[in-house]
């Protein structure tokens, strides 16, 4: 008979894994945090050396938890196992963190967290738990987590650094969600080491050849080696007749188990299963259950000294493979009875949702009461944030139902929350399952609705964009409201995709669709401005997109619609040179994101917050933006094209470095069909390639962002490139056609961002316009002849002024408009150009002073080859621009400097690992390198060394 020791066996030699965890623990001891994947088949020795860690670290604290399969519908349910014992310190987290953990756990009520502000607060809780001593946190049979649990250690696991705190995770594969951390993967035995655990369960001589055998068909698994000669005869063993060579080691092993469950008595087989499908391993509440099927035996001594069970004030298995053993052993029927009888025992108020699942697995047929339940369940799950628990709910409630009907629109409601839970082919199988009943029209539309929200989301565009404009035409009758919804859907999809013409048919269909039945909606506001800027042109679209704007710039607009459209919107305000409320939208929806740990959202705001920051010449901050982008997506998986990246590197103008990032870029955004990706890099690499002086290069780009979506904000910022690029390469005529355009886009409002941006254009084309008719061509100028709307001239001097009066008055309105926005990066190239065309006119004096404000302004923002530009001009005029150097400081990483800005701008470091998805430790870890290298003593220091560090 084995003893009580023998579960340890499996450590039996194992020195290079005992090295690496050993390795693990001195690293907390010293300060440092470490995550580490153990994975193997099963019984190959995981959870012996999760024990052996454990044991090792008796100066740490432990906590530990462990998936169960059947609790992997459950939102957060292991991650609640693990952090249990730590929640006393639950109300020293700050504010939204305390709030989003208490409301995953069902502890409080309120809106749905992000489930990566919840991965923050259990990272602040990690590591404000192992403030006194290193902390170290256990998950056996990871494989069995539930997903938002995985999704939120793994989120967790990848920021440990600065604190000492380490995750040991064991699982049988590495799964998609750890991919990234370090992992062991833990084999068999080595020959020698199996042979001793062999014959240290067999208690009789064992024929060298045989033992050979069983170690080679087990493969040095140790659990198998413990287990597979239990129960066979010595002369079963001597010719190795008892073992099975066709199955896998673990399922031998499992068989094993069976046999052994099966030899019990029927009593304590039924309260083994009741400790199976009951995973906390609660005795109290296991014994209530038992009761209620009159098993009246204390908890299974027997299996306890068969070896089963584990002693213990819990109810543990001896390994996973023995409760799964003890499951399959049972029938149908004694499955469901012993999950009838937990849902009896489990209390309806503290715990509705286990109770519930219980339920529900009890079920032999379809159960209309149960199935109610279920959609109760599911409310609650997704106010927690577990999406995917709540789709699981949502799905066993559509199979508990038995009329078609309603089976069907419950189905269509688990394919939506599949949608929203990124379970892409799960909604396609729930929405193949609704479609098969009956369903009335308004339901028929809404599924095919569902079917292209997935498209959209899965980046297939074409069959996207052609779903949802066709159920948009099709819901017009059935429910008016969600099918301009749904037309603003499809005109979203169709600007990130599509070509001008999809856009032109979308939004006349969206033209002659129904209009709202009550006080027009803000989205009804801005699909009527979105629609009618492709139908009828700029000027009958302007003031129909201001007042959407205007509303969604406002205070009364509510939060879930302001969140849903408000990207669209603040494009709109972009498209109408609308710089305030531009500006506006996206620093509001910004830190509202940040504020409520919307991760997700918060990643599209943070990327086009950069692209403001570097137009308005703030480069450290868009640097910060640009990490903060990245960051969250690297946390949220998300796909991020990159704007303010490459904005930042044409704008910064070195072309070693720029060039490939934009040609990478724009290949991922063909990549995926993402045609305003590519036209976004198409347009900054003739930002990049103007400001080198590579103008035909530059041609060429903005050129190529006239091919598709005209009607866009992105061809119309390209046409300033255009301007120049043709203007610089002796091409006065396309430089005309393009300023003609220009003037139709700038005319939508008279803003100092669009006029100014115009004037400059306006002075370029005029300085080519050497004859200086005076026709006074194309608009006029608000006096004198071709008056037009705009007040704006395509081309000529007018008013009998020569062309170089011309030239200089509009350079003159250039710097004037420019100068009242935030925009420095426009300014300083009006000064350039205007400069550059002063010295050609051999006007030394006045081009000097604006070359030298445009060098000063240019190499202060960090605009390199623009500063270059200059300075290759300045000296004809006399003078000679002094040459900014690099410090000789060390160089910073992306993150240093990042977390040296945020800790300059004055943000505490708590408050800095909030917004950067660390711990304060993290952080305080960081900035003491960013001091060594730059030689500081004080925060107060940060903001002129980082200036130094970053000055061109």
């Amino acid at each position: 008979m084995r003893t009580r020791s023998e579960p340890e066996a499996p450590l039996l030699g194992r020195q290079q894994e005992r090295a690496v965890l050993d390795g693990l623990l001195e690293d907390l001891r010293g300060g440092r945090g470490r995550a580490l994947v153990l994975h193997g088949e099963a019984g190959v020795g995981k959870s012996a050396l999760l024990r052996h860690t454990v044991d090792s670290a008796a100066d740490m604290r432990a906590v530990r938890a462990a998936g169960v399969e059947s609790e992997m519908e459950l939102a957060y349910a292991g991650l609640h196992l693990l952090v249990a014992p730590l929640l006393d310190r639950l109300e020293y987290l700050p504010g939204p963190q305390r709030d989003a953990l208490g409301v995953a756990f069902g502890l409080r009520q309120a809106e749905a967290p992000d489930r990566f502000l919840v991965g923050l607060a259990v990272l602040t809780l990690l590591a404000a738990a192992a403030e006194e001593r290193p902390l170290l946190c256990v998950v056996d049979d990871a494989q069995w987590l539930d997903r938002s649990s995985a999704q939120v250690l793994a989120f967790v696991a990848r920021r440990l650094l600065g604190e000492p705190v380490g995750i040991l995770f064991a699982s049988r594969e590495p799964g998609k969600e750890f991919q990234g951390l370090a992992d062991l993967e833990v084999r068999g035995l080595a020959e020698h080491d199996a042979r001793a655990l062999l014959r240290s369960v067999v208690p009789f001589p064992l024929d060298e050849q045989v033992a050979e055998r069983i170690v080679a068909e087990t493969s040095g698994n140790p659990l198998a080696l413990l287990e597979l000669p239990r129960g066979l005869k010595p002369t079963q063993l001597a010719g190795g007749f008892g073992l099975v060579q066709a199955r896998a080691v673990p399922e031998r092993v499992e068989q094993g188990f069976r046999e052994r469950v099966a030899a019990l008595p029927p009593q304590e087989r039924s309260l083994m299963l009741i400790a199976a499908v009951e995973p906390t391993g609660d005795q109290v509440l296991i014994l209530r259950a038992s009761a209620l099927l009159a098993v009246t035996i204390p908890i299974a001594r027997a299996a306890q000294d068969d070896g089963l069970l584990e002693p213990g004030p819990g109810v543990r298995f001896r390994h996973p493979l023995v409760r799964s053993a003890v499951y399959s052993t049972a029938s149908p029927q004694e499955r469901q009875a012993a999950h009838r009888v937990l849902a009896e025992a489990t209390n309806r108020a503290q715990d509705p949702d286990r109770r519930a699942w219980h339920l529900a697995a009890a079920a032999a047929g379809p159960d209309e009461e149960v199935a109610a339940e279920l959609e109760q369940s599911a409310g609650r799950a997704q106010a927690r944030g577990g999406m995917a628990a709540a789709a699981a709910f949502l799905r066993r409630a559509a199979e508990l139902t038995g009329e078609p009907g309603p089976r069907s629109e419950r189905a269509l409601a688990a394919a939506r929350a599949n949608v929203m839970a990124g379970a892409f082919d799960a909604a396609t199988t729930l929405l193949a399952i609704a479609a098969a009943g009956p369903l009335d029209d308004l339901q028929r539309a809404r599924l095919d609705l569902t079917h292209g929200q997935i498209a959209f989301a899965a980046s297939k565009s074409g069959d996207a964009v052609a779903r949802l404009t066709e159920v948009a035409g099709r819901l017009e009758p059935l429910d008016a409201a969600l099918a301009r919804e749904t037309y603003l859907e499809a005109w979203f999809a169709a600007a990130r995709f599509a070509s001008t013409a999809t856009l032109r048919d979308i939004s006349l269909a969206a033209r002659s669709a129904p209009p709202p039945a009550g006080p027009p909606r803000p989205s009804d506001l801005l699909l009527d401005g979105l629609a009618s800027l492709v139908t009828e042109g700029r000027p009958a679209a302007a003031p129909l997109l201001r007042h959407a704007i205007a509303h969604f710039a406002g205070e009364e607009i509510g939060v879930a619609e302001r969140m849903r459209w408000s990207p669209i919107a603040a494009a709109a305000a972009a498209m109408t040179w609308d710089e305030e409320r531009w500006l506006s939208i996206q620093t509001r929806e910004a830190a509202y994101c940040r504020q409520a740990g919307l991760l997700a959202p918060l990643v599209t705001w943070a990327v086009a917050m950069a692209v403001i920051a570097v137009w308005q010449g703030d480069f450290e901050q868009a640097v910060s933006l640009v990490a903060e982008g990245q960051a969250i997506a690297v946390a949220t998986g998300s796909q991020l094209v990159p704007t303010g990246a490459v904005m930042l590197a044409a704008y910064r103008g070195v072309e070693a470095e720029a060039v490939p990032l934009l040609e990478r870029v724009a290949a991922g955004a063909r990549a995926v069909d993402q045609g305003v990706g590519e036209q976004f890099t198409l347009w900054v690499t003739a930002v990049l390639h103007n400001g080198l002086g590579h103008h035909d290069r530059a041609l060429a780009a903005a050129e190529a962002t006239q091919g598709v979506q005209r009607t866009m904000h992105l061809s119309m910022w390209a046409l300033p490139e255009l301007i120049e690029a043709a203007a610089r390469t002796g091409q006065a005529d396309r430089a005309a056609e393009a300023l003609a355009l220009l003037a139709e886009a700038t005319a939508v409002g008279d803003t100092d961002w669009g006029q100014g941006i115009y004037a400059r254009c306006r002075a370029l084309v005029s300085e080519s316009d050497t004859k200086g008719t005076g026709k006074g061509e194309g608009k006029g100028e608000g006096k004198g002849e071709g008056e037009g709307e705009g007040g704006r001239e395509g081309k000529g001097a007018g008013n009998g002024e020569s062309a170089g009066d011309d030239t200089e008055r509009w350079y003159r309105e250039a710097v004037e408009r420019l100068g009242r926005t935030g925009f420095r990066v426009e300014l300083a190239r009006a000064h350039l150009l205007y400069g550059e065309w002063l010295r050609r006119e051999n006007r030394r004096a006045d081009a000097r002073t604006h070359l030298r404000t445009a060098h000063e302004m240019c190499a202060a923002i960090g605009m390199r080859a623009f500063a270059a530009r200059a300075h290759t001009a300045l000296p004809a005029t006399g003078v000679t621009a002094r040459t900014s150097t690099p410090g000789t400081s060390g160089r910073l990483t992306p993150q240093e400097g990042q977390i040296a800005r945020l800790a300059g701008q004055g943000l505490s470091n708590p408050e800095i690992a909030a917004q950067l998805f660390l711990s304060p430790r993290t952080v305080e870890y960081h900035l003491s390198k960013v001091f060594a290298k730059l030689t500081l003593t004080s925060r107060r220091q940060l903001r002129q060394a980082l200036a130094e560090h970053d000055r061109p």
